[in-house]
């Protein structure tokens, strides 16, 4: 893992966290799985450009989705 995977994994954790801790206060699932999925997927792709591809659109997902 090379320091841009770190530093984005770092920027769409940050913004899983802040989805996850939004969906829980608001009670809407969509937004709190999201968040979790944004937290949780740089473990496992680590390619850069599928990093940064995966997370645009898992960030889009709440936008999309009402739940």
């Amino acid at each position: 893992m090379d320091s841009t995977n770190l530093l984005w994994s770092l920027i769409f954790g940050s913004i899983g966290l802040g989805y996850f801790t939004h969906g829980k206060k608001q009670s809407n699932l969509v937004i709190r799985y999201t968040g979790f999925a944004l937290m949780v997927y740089p473990y496992f792709i680590v390619n850069t450009i599928a990093l940064v591809l995966v997370g645009i659109c898992l960030l889009f997902i709440p936008r999309f989705i009402k739940f």
